[in-house]
């Protein structure tokens, strides 16, 4: 089977310092699992994580981690429950994950809080968020000109 060429957004790449931590992280806060891995000629290992939901993965590249996605910057997951939000973030408080929230901002924004990974790039998981419909239905936002 020839592979179809890719269009649209179809990754984000993130620095981390440890890969098989991180791997761990991203499969029990986001439900990522890695569908490659490699390592360069220069050394760097990598691994593609999805969450199986479209075609889109984030790129774990075992470097020197000199841009954590940090302060307003964040990847963002969106889980089936409230509950599931508030059992995650509880999760990450126990294992000593720096975490904010949760948050309840109403549409489109939704129930949402953070957990920033062991390199310091934040995590944002949510429920309620309406990403899908708003994309879908552009002019239904009073805001929007």
């Amino acid at each position: 089977m020839t592979p179809r060429p890719d269009h649209g957004l179809t990754h984000v790449a993130l620095q981390v310092s440890r890969l098989e931590r991180s791997l761990d992280f991203y499969l029990r806060y986001a439900d990522m699992s890695p569908v490659h891995r490699r390592t360069t000629s220069e050394g760097v290992r990598v691994a593609w994580i999805t969450d199986h939901t479209r075609p889109f993965v984030i790129v774990l590249l075992e470097t020197t981690v000199t841009h954590p996605v940090g302060g307003w910057n964040h990847i963002g997951i969106g889980v089936a429950t409230r509950e599931e939000v508030d059992r995650r973030i509880a999760a990450a408080v126990a294992e000593g994950f720096v975490t904010a929230g949760p948050h309840d901002s109403g549409p489109p924004a939704g129930y949402y809080g953070i957990v920033v990974d062991p390199d310091g790039h934040n995590l944002e998981i949510a429920f309620g968020q309406e990403v899908t419909f708003t994309v879908e239905h552009p002019g239904s936002d009073p805001l929007r000109p």
